[in-house]
């Protein structure tokens, strides 16, 4: 259960995994995304899974704080809400199918690069970078790694990066982006519309406490990754 302190910070209880309930549900709600199955289960979802993913993402608070002190893993602001926005959406389920959470540096929720964690029964996603950057924002990006491009390529094709993450997951131009050669010694890169990658593994991962140092390991070798494309949008 949830307590207030002295100084009306919540602490939440240690992460100890996410319960087999707390997945059965989300299993449940694919079968079942309706507004009366989800009001009858609802203390389900709010106990054994939005409470863990709180849990956890306390927990790499904590821990994060040593190597990337800039980021907020805030337990209330973090998550995605589970109810959809269906309004300009064909698919009018009302809610999602996963529990997922972001992390971007304070005080600068959809300007900068961050860190995404999703768990989706049968499967769990835990990546970072830049998922849509806009117009300018792309300029900017595509403008530091061809000027930066020992540093760029220094981090995506160093042996752990590569071992871990293989290639950039993104979606690419077709031709050359505007302002760039077609022989650019980084057209390759430069293409890129999309700077994210990560890993995706089995559900049974989040199952017990280690997932929190699971999770902390990945975003540590992001580090540089993400850092790059912030320093980018700052310019």
């Amino acid at each position: 259960m949830k307590v207030r302190t002295s100084v009306d910070l919540e602490v939440f209880p240690p992460f100890v995994g996410f319960p087999k309930e707390g997945l059965a549900f989300l299993r449940n709600l694919k079968k079942n995304n309706n507004r009366e199955w989800f009001a009858s289960h609802k203390d389900t979802y709010l106990e054994a899974v939005k409470l863990p993913m709180q849990s956890l993402i306390s927990t790499l608070q904590g821990s994060m704080a040593k190597y990337a002190p800039e980021f907020e893993f805030n337990p209330r602001r973090s998550i995605f809400r589970i109810n959809r926005d269906t309004r300009f959406s064909k698919n009018k389920d009302p809610y999602k199918t996963s529990i997922a959470a972001v992390f971007h540096p304070k005080g600068s929720w959809q300007e900068s690069s961050g860190y995404y964690l999703h768990v989706e029964p049968p499967e769990i996603y835990v990546g970072g970078g830049i998922y849509m950057p806009d117009s300018a924002q792309l300029k900017k990006i595509r403008s530091s790694i061809a000027e930066h491009s020992e540093e760029f390529l220094s981090i995506v094709t160093a042996r752990s990066f590569k071992s871990q993450f293989g290639e950039l997951e993104g979606s690419k131009l077709s031709r050359n982006p505007i302002g760039f050669p077609k022989d650019h010694p980084m057209i390759e890169w430069l293409k890129y519309k999309q700077f994210y990658c990560g890993v995706t593994w089995g559900v049974g991962e989040c199952t017990t406490p280690k997932f929190a140092d699971k999770v902390v390991g990945l975003y540590r070798e992001l580090i540089p990754f993400v850092r790059f494309f912030n320093r980018a949008l700052k310019r």
